[in-house]
């Protein structure tokens, strides 16, 4: 409905069976669909004073896959934000927000579950803008809003470019994580000076922590014991670390299992990564990583340059340098280490020519 730009506020909509739960077609009434376009309309506000605010924009792609009837990995789908994530995702923050508004203003001494997020580790932030004047990019880290401003500016620009996944990737991991606690310190991500996960008791346990203290607090019940809450937040923040491993893990599972069977396959990919033993190289289709062993590049010794972020050969000073794109082939996929070793066939553009 929201993507459909020539929908009027005051038009019958259809939904098509091929996407109603019902499947079924059926009319949506003019109310719903008024209501709906309004609510986007004030998303895109929220969203915009977000962003005036300081808040910072992670929307990176997810890697989803296409299974056979044997769960098996047949193919790669991207799964990326659209404006009607954006509209449940604005309304959600209002909501985590006010909740923890309302306790932290009116209450500020009464024990309560914070979700915060601290402002980015100096060091994690100097080693992003190392990489990343690689490719070009500058950030400005004069003080809190200008870095906030710089690395939206930095993940607008890499849009649609080859190293965007890899920018986008780095750019997270020099953030903080964000935690559970008692004790609010604001959520830097977000530009909010309070913030909770009140929305999500279903599949969460610290939304239910925050229910039962909210419940409690509106019916004057006497405060509760702060010790035993943040014993329970650190809990929560560690079995959140937890899953995303194993989401992360899984991931790689399915990867390392989709190219197992593609490999007699020249692969497009960017390097993403290059250390003293080896070239990453993460593929432009499908997103999966893996290792060029350098002393399996053939034609020279390989040798680190730090300085380059590159691997040089001694002899023919060819180099393979972080962002440069390259062909790669399968060598091997060990599914129960997770890994893929790649062989490198060679610079895009030597391989296109030949």
């Amino acid at each position: 409905m929201i993507e459909n730009k020539d929908l009027k506020q005051s038009q019958t909509l259809t939904i098509p069976s091929k996407i109603s739960i019902t499947g079924k077609n059926y009319e949506v009434k003019n109310t719903i669909t008024e209501a709906i376009l309004k609510l986007n309309e004030l998303a895109k506000i929220l969203r915009r004073k977000r962003m005036k605010d300081g808040a910072i924009s992670f929307d990176k792609v997810e890697v989803k896959f296409n299974l056979d009837k044997d769960n098996n990995p047949e193919g790669v789908y991207f799964k990326e934000s659209k404006d009607a994530n954006k509209l449940i995702e604005e309304f959600m923050l209002l909501a985590n927000r006010s909740v923890a508004k309302f306790i932290g203003e009116q209450n500020p001494k009464k024990t309560f579950i914070y979700r915060v997020h601290d402002e980015p580790n100096d060091e994690k932030i100097a080693a992003l803008e190392n990489i990343i004047k690689q490719f070009g990019y500058k950030l400005d880290t004069r003080d809190r809003k200008s870095t906030s401003n710089s690395l939206n500016n930095l993940l607008k620009e890499v849009q649609g470019k080859k190293e965007q996944n890899l920018v986008d990737t780095l750019a997270i991991r020099s953030m903080s994580k964000a935690v559970y606690t008692t004790q609010n310190i604001g959520h830097y991500g977000l530009a909010f000076d309070y913030y909770t996960h009140f929305t999500s008791p279903i599949r969460r346990y610290p939304d239910i922590m925050v229910h039962r203290l909210l419940n409690s607090y509106l019916e004057k019940t006497k405060d509760a014991n702060e010790e035993q809450y943040e014993q329970k937040c650190r809990h929560s923040s560690e079995m959140e670390g937890l899953a995303s491993q194993a989401e992360r893990a899984s991931i790689k599972y399915m990867q390392v299992k989709y190219m197992s069977d593609h490999q007699n396959q020249n692969f497009l990919g960017v390097i993403s990564g290059v250390t003293d033993w080896g070239v990453y190289v993460e593929i432009v289709s499908n997103k999966c990583e893996g290792m060029v062993r350098l002393q399996d590049i053939k034609g020279d010794h390989y040798v680190f340059n730090k300085e380059e972020y590159a691997a040089i050969g001694e002899r023919t000073k060819t180099s393979y340098q972080l962002g440069d794109e390259v062909f790669v082939r399968v060598k091997k996929a060990d599914l129960v280490r997770k890994q893929l070793d790649f062989d490198l066939v060679g610079h895009k553009e030597d391989v296109l020519v030949n």
